[in-house]
């Protein structure tokens, strides 16, 4: 005979283990235009245009059934048709406004397989009508245990990189990278040459605008202040020249510094080449970038700066990924990384061929489809996209060795 306490105790058990998962509409993602309503910590607003759609991903972790609804609000007497989309499956549902937030069950789905699954939402409404303001998607079931979704406003996929390793007290005159795109949609940032006092790499602006961009930190309190007013005139590095084409001012909110960038429309699938160099002199160091043009096959330069109490050669080489707008942090961002060369103070090159990888603090929890690999005998780095794929923070990747330095022939940058 089953004791009552045991009886009360495995009801607790599975009520517990079957405890729904409430994921924030503020969490979702909107297509195609990400602006096609508002989106913010409360949820989404302002929909009516039944060409947007509005998705949630997660990674479930269990095949099963899975139940799913939606908590919204509509004014009294107002009515919404939605339509729910799940691993192929479709389910309508009718909402019936009482201007607080209701519940609007989609019945049931079945996940057949382990893995990330979108959640498509669509309005069928006539257009202009509001579909509702959303608060969150709700999921209950057994495919709904241990599933993993994003559950933080920020929508930006995680910021990935790559730490290189160099020689030991080496003195780097000139560190040479290429970047070859393969998933680049806006608000991507390729950074191909980093190190401890500034970044160049290219970005993905918007539909019509790219650029190259090198940039470089103040010292003192310009590594933490906001705006350059803050950081005193001796803590600031200054421009020394700049190229053709290229545009040169202050940088902010991430440190404060020195930035440049040239407009150019860099094309997927093309590797892009870039050089940084320094020259350490007493307590300053120039850094200066330059990048391979690919229609006028010649070596451009983007700018140079000098940076005050240095004094050093480049040091802590790295590059990175970043996804710098939540807004289409459900896209897949993927590039391609090397070969990766340095060049010492008496000329000499060695190749790099050994590359640690690492993420920020999304990438712990938030999102965790990030990861890198060798692929064409290069690097590369993945993240966004809810696909398949996991590396964990500080493994290490050795690409083979091309065994050929780079021809890489500067043009002398002169001082304004």
């Amino acid at each position: 005979m089953i004791k009552l306490h045991s009886v009360l105790t495995l009801l607790c058990c599975t009520a517990s283990a079957f405890a729904e998962l409430r994921v924030p509409a503020s969490t979702a993602y909107l297509d195609p235009d990400p602006n096609g309503a508002k989106v913010n910590k409360e949820g989404i607003s302002g929909w009516t245009n039944p060409q947007i759609t509005v998705s949630w991903f997660g990674e479930i972790k269990n095949a099963g059934m899975l139940d799913a609804s939606l908590v919204l609000r509509l004014p009294q007497g107002a009515d919404s048709h939605l339509r729910l989309t799940v691993a192929g499956q479709k389910h309508d549902a009718q909402a019936a406004g009482k201007g607080q937030p209701i519940t609007v069950k989609f019945g049931t789905f079945n996940i057949a397989k382990a893995g990330y699954v979108q959640f498509q939402l669509t309005s069928l409404n006539p257009k202009d009508r509001p579909a509702g303001d959303l608060e969150a998607l709700v999921l209950d079931g057994t495919a709904a245990q241990g599933a993993h979704f994003n559950l933080d406003p920020r929508r930006n996929a995680a910021s990935v990189h790559l730490q290189y390793a160099t020689p030991a007290n080496a003195e780097i005159a000139l560190f040479y990278n290429e970047v070859t795109a393969v998933e680049d949609p806006v608000t991507t940032y390729f950074m191909a040459c980093g190190f401890a006092r500034g970044y160049f790499g290219m970005q993905v602006n918007s539909a019509t605008e790219r650029r190259i961009i090198f940039s470089v930190w103040d010292s003192g309190t310009g590594q933490t202040a906001k705006t350059r007013t803050d950081v005193s005139d001796e803590n600031r590095v200054k421009l020394l020249t700049k190229g053709d084409g290229v545009i040169a001012s202050d940088f902010g909110n991430e440190g404060t510094g020195g930035h440049s960038h040239l407009v150019y429309n860099w094309r997927t699938g093309q590797p892009q080449k870039f050089a940084v160099t320094a020259k350490a002199e007493g307590d300053h160091t120039d850094y200066a970038g330059y990048w391979f043009h690919p229609e006028k096959k010649a070596w451009q330069l983007i700018a140079s700066f000098r940076a005050p109490h240095d004094g050093k050669w480049l040091r802590g080489l790295y590059s990175f990924s970043e996804n710098f707008n939540g807004s289409n942090g459900h896209l897949q961002r993927k590039a391609l990384y090397g070969p990766q060369w340095l060049r010492t103070a008496d000329g000499k090159w060695q190749e790099i061929t050994e590359a640690t990888f690492s993420h920020d603090g999304t990438g712990k929890e938030n999102r965790i489809d990030r990861y890198m690999g060798v692929e064409r005998g290069l690097f590369f780095l993945s993240h966004g996209g809810f696909l398949p794929g996991y590396t964990k923070y500080g493994d290490k990747f050795t690409r083979p060795a091309t065994g050929h330095p780079p021809d890489v022939q500067l043009p002398a940058p002169t001082t304004k």
